[in-house]
């Protein structure tokens, strides 16, 4: 039997395991998400209130005029080079970018000089983009983009990698793998214990039945950004959810807005993980970080309630309401507040972006 011959990607999967034993959590993860006719980003309409979940930019435009006004600000700090590539890593919709191009219109010489470059893996949603930003040179992946000067942006990003998962078990640790029931359906189990170099400094901070996950396309993609901006000069903001080492399943799907099992029915909800940060950090050089912020503390460090006043002297009523909500939503600890982290990538003898510390 042909995959053409399956009808649903629980059936193409669950005829691959048969056929060849269990997959990686990575796997699952890479094929729920990105398969070319049953994968969530092929076939999903994910963002806003009617898709699956809601990005900080569709909240509000003002999250995309600080992150524009800061990526504006690094690029004077460095001189203003041009040309310099304006990048962003999965646009969504193409909201933040539009937002981003908006509020930097009236920098001096940044549109001039800029080239907009975006990093999609799904078709269908680089045609979304195309819609907002016409502009735009797309690449399927990060090693595409050009070599020059670089301020990039990268929201929800790196919290749709797919990951792989590992449970200790004494010095060992049992990879956590996609397999079959005795009813042939899709559900986790567990490789024999082995040993795992890359979690032998892990063995210090968890206990037997600890998770730990990692990401393994995480380090090339951060080492590519750092290398350009080391040699070329830019900025990188880095803004996700997570903290700043990995610990426990975080592996979520989420389908209309709420947290569904992410083995049922592969391909039809969102599936995300928390974001190591500490993982990013060590994959930063030759480029400098800054330390880890939460995004309320950046916005405001930004001056996002300023803007925020000024644009409520034009509102009322729902309107009005509606607004401070957003604010609210963005900033504060028990919302997205402390929830998502920001850190910063930028050339060692610069300055960091405004809003985070070196």
């Amino acid at each position: 039997m042909t995959e053409a011959t399956l009808d649903t990607l629980t059936d193409i999967l669950a005829a691959r395991i048969a056929r060849t034993g269990p997959i990686t959590l990575a796997d699952y993860m890479a094929e729920a998400l990105l398969h070319p006719d049953h994968g969530y980003y092929a076939t999903r309409e994910p963002f806003g209130s009617a898709g699956d979940f809601v990005t900080a930019p569709e909240i509000s435009q003002m999250f995309g005029e600080m992150i524009g006004l800061c990526l504006a600000q690094c690029w004077i700090d460095q001189g203003s080079p041009a040309p310099f590539a304006l990048a962003e890593l999965g646009p969504g919709r193409g909201t933040l970018m539009a937002d981003i191009l908006r509020a930097t219109r009236a920098v001096p010489g940044f549109h001039d000089a800029l080239e907009l470059h975006l990093v999609e893996a799904s078709p269908r949603l680089e045609a979304l983009q195309s819609e907002a930003l016409p502009a735009a040179t797309w690449h399927a992946q990060v090693h595409d983009l050009p070599q020059m000067p670089l301020f990039l942006v990268a929201n929800e990003f790196f919290d749709a990698l797919p990951i792989r998962q590992f449970q200790r078990e004494g010095d060992g640790w049992r990879e956590r793998v996609v397999g079959l029931n005795d009813k042939a359906a899709l559900t986790l189990g567990l490789t024999a214990p082995a040993p795992i170099a890359a979690l032998q400094h892990r063995l210090e901070d968890t206990s037997d039945g600890n998770i730990v996950e990692l990401c393994p396309a995480l380090p090339a993609i951060v080492g590519d950004i750092a290398s350009r901006i080391a040699e070329h000069g830019g900025a990188a903001l880095i803004i996700d959810y997570g903290d700043w080492r990995s610990l426990g399943d975080t592996l979520q799907a989420l389908k209309e807005h709420q947290s569904v099992d992410p083995f049922t029915d592969p391909g039809s909800a969102d599936l995300t993980a928390h974001v190591d940060f500490e993982a990013i950090a060590n994959a930063t050089a030759p480029a400098a970080h800054t330390r880890l912020a939460t995004q309320g503390v950046f916005l405001e460090r930004l001056g996002i309630t300023q803007r925020a006043q000024a644009l409520a002297t034009r509102l009322s009523g729902d309107a009005l309401t509606n607004h401070v909500a957003a604010h609210r939503r963005l900033t504060h600890p028990a919302e997205m507040g402390d929830l998502f982290k920001v850190l910063g990538l930028y050339p060692a003898n610069t300055l960091p972006p405004p809003g985070l510390e070196p």
